[in-house]
């Protein structure tokens, strides 16, 4: 069971700032209203016991001002912040990565997914790359690190694409003979899977569909999966963001013994609302397990993407916000 805590984590940048830094902080109460926004949380423990969060910010693009409420024609940058905690966050200066860093022809960089390579000093960020509206082709591309997380090198070519396709939020789940499974939202479809080898470059697509389109809570989308195995549950469990209506978005859960055939929980784990700053989507999502004391049960905190729905269409201001079990 998990209850949200009743803070935000990490803030969109106010109307007035459209060029902001990235370890900028803003007071609560500065004029927002969905020209820019912060989604997609992806946490990591380093080695000194310290937390570093991956994080995508929408900024509105010259001559489109609607920003992140004119998605498809916005533009996002993937930054960080950092935690001794895992409950309070300091952004970091400087852009992890950015546009300019994908291609001259890029928009956006958006969902990165941050794991271990073989080099115990490297790391691997997977992530969405997209050069137009969520309607045209895109690509799951990587690039490295060896300072943990702080700067990266991309790597040549796609880790996965498809003319026609659109994918986003990828996830990896290192299988044990050494393979690796990417989990991803591919458009129109639902959560889809490709595996790789030892590499974790040349990703081949999985017949079929992980999770599809087609229940009470995920009808219009079923996206942005997280994947868990932890020693109270073996299985695979994912967490997922499942839009009802394009206007309303929950944290779903289900469950795999395989990784490939899934059953989805009949209710959320997370619902949206009923105020305040998810009223109207919790959506993109990770977790971590939280210290805890030898002989107490595991606890977990769950990093999630919240919509306010107070602009129009109840689009709105996107924040990072937080759930803990209980």
């Amino acid at each position: 069971m998990w209850t949200k805590d009743r803070r935000i984590l990490l803030d969109a940048p106010p109307d007035e700032d459209t060029n902001p830094r990235p370890e900028a902080i803003w007071p609560t109460d500065a004029v927002r209203t969905g020209l820019s926004g912060v989604v997609a949380p992806r946490v990591i423990r380093l080695p000194d016991g310290m937390y570093r969060m991956f994080y995508t910010q929408i900024l509105p693009q010259p001559g489109h001002p609607g920003g992140a409420n004119d998605y498809d024609h916005s533009m996002a940058r993937i930054i960080s912040a950092h935690s001794t905690d895992g409950e309070n966050w300091q952004p970091e200066p400087g852009v992890r990565l950015g546009p300019v860093d994908a291609g001259n022809d890029i928009l956006r960089v958006v969902s990165s997914e941050v794991v271990p390579t073989a080099d115990a000093n490297t790391l691997r960020m997977y992530f969405e790359c997209s050069a137009g509206p969520q309607s045209d082709s895109n690509s799951i591309r990587s690039a490295l690190s060896t300072d943990e997380g702080l700067t990266w090198r991309l790597e040549e070519g796609d880790r996965l694409a498809k003319r026609g396709c659109n994918y986003s939020a990828p996830r990896i789940v290192f299988l044990d003979n050494g393979q690796s499974r990417l989990y991803c939202y591919e458009r129109g479809r639902g959560i889809i899977s490709a595996i790789a080898g030892m590499d974790g470059l040349q990703f081949q697509l999985e017949p079929g569909v992980r999770i599809a389109q087609d229940g009470p809570y995920d009808r219009c989308f079923a996206f942005a999966p997280e994947i868990v195995r932890t020693p109270e549950t073996p299985s695979y469990v994912m967490y997922y963001a499942g839009y009802r209506e394009p206007n309303r978005a929950f944290i779903l859960r289900a469950t795999s013994s395989e990784g490939l055939n899934w059953i989805k929980e009949p209710q959320p784990a997370i619902s949206p609302g009923p105020t305040g700053w998810d009223a109207a989507k919790s959506s993109e999502m990770c977790i971590i397990r939280l210290p805890t004391p030898p002989g107490s049960p595991p606890r977990y905190r769950m990093f999630y993407e919240a919509c306010d729905g107070t602009a129009q269409g109840e689009r709105g201001v996107w924040r990072i916000v937080s759930a803990t079990t209980t």
